[in-house]
């Protein structure tokens, strides 16, 4: 059981670079990596069993109706400040070691609470162009907007620490200062260093991807949007180098199929035979 100590949080708005960077950090320490938006499903389940108003009434909504809502009809159905408290549930639910990296938009100063906690704010100018470059619906685009205003003043109002970024740092640039924020944390420990442990932590978080998939395409409004052939993402390579960042796009529906302890890990092309 997990008292949250062992948990080191990195949130900031839609568009900050924080998986990028928290995947970065936990393939260099051997960190276990929780992925917020891995959990939505779960999350959003629990929502609508507690009744919870915004759950419900976007499950309700046809999917074109969801985005032309009100804006704070979105804020609502997003569940942005009651899946804290739910993300806090899963960590406490993971073994305390090794050390593990939370990222996610819905960690908030609140939902960090007493916790070691640092902010990625990106600049303006550099949230809308990434957010931009994403493939959104007009109303969504507006939401991780509307989301990015009210995660920054939280941040800036509780004096939680921040980091900006303003693109001018390359991925693994932002991941060095964030490696020295925590460079204490990362100091002490515990961290995975055997190879065995090392693979599990990198299909923990692989596999919680593929639930987040698999979760999606069940709903039953998600009839006629695909399946888990035509959703190609791309996985970390789960070899048990540290210094590895290889992403191996992967229809979802072709992951390794469990058990996880005894199915073989996915490398990428680049590793030659033997080599991982």
């Amino acid at each position: 059981m997990n008292n949250l100590e062992s948990v080191i949080w990195l949130g900031g708005p839609p568009g900050a670079g924080k998986t990028t960077v928290a995947r970065l950090l936990a393939r260099r320490h051997g960190l276990r990596r929780y992925h917020a938006d891995a959990h939505t499903w779960h999350h959003r389940d629990r929502a609508i069993a507690a009744g919870h108003p915004g759950a419900l009434r976007f499950e309700e909504l046809p999917v074109p109706d969801r985005w032309s809502a009100p804006i704070e009809d979105r804020l609502a159905m997003s569940l942005h400040h009651e899946r804290g408290p739910m993300i806090r549930d899963d960590l406490r639910a993971l073994p305390a070691a090794p050390l593990t990296i939370a990222e996610g938009t819905p960690l908030t100063p609140t939902t960090v609470g007493d916790g070691r906690g640092l902010w990625l704010i990106p600049t303006p100018e550099l949230r809308r162009a990434r957010l931009d470059a994403r493939d959104l619906r007009p109303g969504a685009k507006e939401l991780y907007l509307r989301l990015g205003d009210e995660i920054t003043a939280e941040v800036r109002r509780t004096g939680a620490e921040t980091l900006v970024v303003d693109g001018t740092l390359t991925p693994q640039e932002v991941a060095a200062e964030v490696e020295e924020r925590f460079a204490d944390l990362l100091a002490h420990g515990p961290v995975a260093t055997s190879r065995s442990e090392r693979r599990h932590l990198l299909r923990y978080a692989n596999r919680a991807v593929v639930d987040q998939y698999t979760a999606f395409f069940n709903r039953p409004w998600a009839q006629g949007l695909g399946t888990l052939s035509d959703a190609v993402v791309p996985f970390s390579c789960e070899c048990a180098q540290d210094h590895c960042d290889e992403q191996v796009p992967l229809a979802v529906a072709d992951f390794p199929a469990p058990p996880d302890a005894t199915s073989p890990p996915l490398l990428s092309p680049t590793h030659t035979p033997g080599e991982d």
